[in-house]
């Protein structure tokens, strides 16, 4: 168990911790929810002791071994992706290296033999002779293969460190397992795998993620952090979500009628309390009135801001034909002579090579060109694109107001304000500078931007990436709304299980396209069989 006691913690005038108490205990994943800046990965590096608070302590149970993602990916350089998935045990790892030593040396001392008897006894205890085998499933899962796994960390990719940190974490069967957005780079098959996982696991995990639908399928509970504290619920995110919406309506019922009671008090004392016949009734409701109890509501850090796609007109019978596009990065072919044609209504999710489905994006919006073929959007189309790189948008130093007012319709400071102001920049947010805002700031600007085009073509490159929950959830429930066509990507489940009514994967060995929904598309045994046979087709090539 592990266990947070009196827990302060502020930042200048900023409180974000004020006598936070919770346990965590064995069995349970726990999903740690708040809005940006709530303190979620602050307070998971109080309790794993990197971050002290002001106030409080942290407590864990005696012997108990505590395992955290780490962030770095820079750490392990010079160590191979093995060793660095088996230093998540240190001990372990320590005494294998001991043992090694030993066992390499050329002539074997007495104390040698007495010293390597210690290190077996311990070894075996630690379950050391399951340490490559059970390296090598977690690897697997979170699809690092094989031919990687004597390499050394600095020879791989950014998203395959974030695997093997991942891994390393997961090693050893730690007692308390703390997660700071463990989906971050993975794909579909591999978030499904973690999921499995944890779900297996018997010990205590404590997570901050910003997928939803991995909130729902890992945690039995959720540690919901907001107005300076933690509370926490029994069951999944979906659960959390429906039942915080009633506990708050029914406060704020309760306030209400109470607001009302006192109102009506208020006026009766006012009307009568000069008349001598009802001075005795307007005494009785003063009392009455006294004992009211309107609670005063704290201010919740979770805000959701209001994104709304307004068509200017609907799309025309045509509205996108691909004809044989085809895109080589680098002298590798990421796109291979395409051809697709999408309708009226469509909200199609690109699944497959995110190289592929970027580049492709990339050529539709107009950032690339196709080595060959072509593409032509119908005469009635307007698109609104949303990369996933926005940095160029970003390079030169303005405030947000200048920002939004460079694209049209160029209304003015006021207007600019107002849109801004419903992508939570109000005050004296709306004049900060593009150059201090964080990740999930710009995707708002750029959403922002987006819903002054009135386009009914939209595109979305992973949209999701470094926005809240609370900002997902108000994306995702203005793309169902939406009336038009949607072209999009994300890692995101349950944003795409919720848009997408056709998914067309790109494969290496061609493209698979089908109009029905993600899950049925995951689960569909003839998608399987369809995509094996395209990517064999791709290996006999090859050979």
């Amino acid at each position: 168990m592990i266990s947070a006691s009196n827990i302060c913690l502020a930042y200048g005038k900023r409180t974000i911790f004020n006598n936070v108490n919770i346990k965590f205990t064995p069995g349970n994943c726990y999903g740690l929810i708040g809005a940006n800046g709530a303190g979620k990965s602050t307070f998971l590096k109080i309790l794993a002791g990197t971050s002290e608070p002001d106030k409080g302590e942290v407590t864990i149970g005696k012997g108990l071994r505590l395992a955290v993602l780490r962030q770095d990916q820079f750490a392990f350089d010079e160590e191979t992706v093995f060793n660095t998935v088996i230093m998540g045990h240190q001990r372990l790892y320590e005494v294998m290296t001991e043992r090694e030593a030993i066992y390499s040396k050329g002539e074997f001392t007495e104390e040698d033999g007495v010293r390597s008897g210690e290190l077996e006894s311990e070894f075996a205890e630690m379950n050391g002779y399951e340490a490559e085998s059970e390296a090598a499933v977690l690897l697997n899962g979170l699809g690092i293969c094989e031919e990687l796994r004597q390499k050394k960390m600095k020879e791989l990719e950014s998203g395959e460190k974030v695997r093997v940190l991942l891994a390393q974490a997961l090693f050893g069967d730690p007692d308390v397992l703390l997660l700071d957005e463990p989906t971050n780079h993975l794909d579909l098959k591999s978030i499904q795998w973690l999921e499995e996982f944890l779900g297996r696991f018997q010990n205590t995990v404590i997570v901050v993620s910003h997928d939803r639908h991995f909130l729902n399928q890992a945690c039995t509970h959720i540690a919901d952090i907001d107005f300076g504290t933690i509370r926490t619920y029994v069951g999944n995110y979906d659960f959390w979500y429906e039942a915080s919406q009633l506990v708050l309506k029914q406060k704020q019922d309760a306030n209400k009628k109470a607001s009302d009671k006192a109102d009506e008090l208020k006026a009766f004392i006012a009307r009568f309390s000069s008349n001598a016949s009802k001075a005795k009734q307007a005494t009785s409701r003063k009392k009455l009135l006294d004992k009211l109890d309107i609670e005063e509501l704290p201010v919740s850090s979770r805000k959701y801001p209001f994104v709304m796609f307004r068509p200017e007109r609907p799309c025309g019978d045509i509205i996108l034909e691909i004809k044989g596009l085809s895109k080589a990065i680098d002298g590798v072919p990421v796109l291979d002579n395409l051809d697709l044609v999408v309708n009226k209504g469509d909200k199609i999710a690109f699944v497959g090579s995110s190289v592929a489905k970027t580049t492709l994006l990339q050529i539709l919006s107009g950032e690339l060109e196709a080595d060959s073929g072509s593409y032509r959007w119908g005469v009635t189309i307007t698109t609104a694109c949303l990369p996933k790189n926005n940095s160029a948008y970003f390079e030169k130093k303005l405030s947000l107001i200048e920002w939004l007012c460079q694209y049209p319709p160029h209304e003015g400071e006021t207007f600019a304000r107002g849109f801004l102001g419903r992508m939570l920049f109000s005050g004296d947010e709306a004049s900060k500078s593009t150059k201090v805002l964080s990740g999930g700031e710009k995707v708002r600007c750029m959403l922002a931007k987006m819903m002054l085009n009135n386009a009914n073509a939209l595109i979305f490159d992973e949209p999701t990436n470094h926005l809240d929950l609370e900002s997902i959830t108000a994306l995702n429930n203005s793309l169902i709304e939406f009336s038009e066509v949607i072209l999009f990507t994300s890692h995101d489940h349950k944003f795409v299980a919720t848009l997408a009514n056709r998914i067309v994967e790109l494969t290496p060995g061609g493209v698979i396209d089908q109009v029905m929904d993600f899950d049925e598309y995951l689960a569909s045994a003839e998608i399987d069989a369809l995509r094996e046979q395209l990517c064999s087709g791709v290996n006999d090539k090859a050979a």
